[in-house]
């Protein structure tokens, strides 16, 4: 669902401003913006997450029981020289 607004733009100093209403504020204190023809995207700037904060999100992709189980027992021992 697309949603619009008409707002006024004002000056900062020498910075052009939009003050942004409230029902399209976005996130954290930061923002990256570009310019694509006559559009002006603002998204806001995505936190870097650590990679046990990505994997405690994940989702398992197949069932528990979708793999048979393993016999160890017939599973040869060997040593290894690393």
């Amino acid at each position: 669902m697309s949603q619009s607004r008409t707002v006024s733009l004002f000056r900062n100093g020498r910075n052009q401003a939009v003050r942004i209403p409230v029902e399209f504020e976005l996130p954290g204190d930061e923002a990256t913006i570009r310019k694509e023809g006559n559009l002006l995207i603002i998204e806001a700037k995505a936190k870097k997450r650590g990679l046990l904060e990505v994997l405690r999100e994940m989702q398992p992709q197949a069932p528990e029981d979708a793999f048979p189980e393993i016999d160890d027992d017939h599973l040869p021992a060997r040593e290894v020289d690393l």
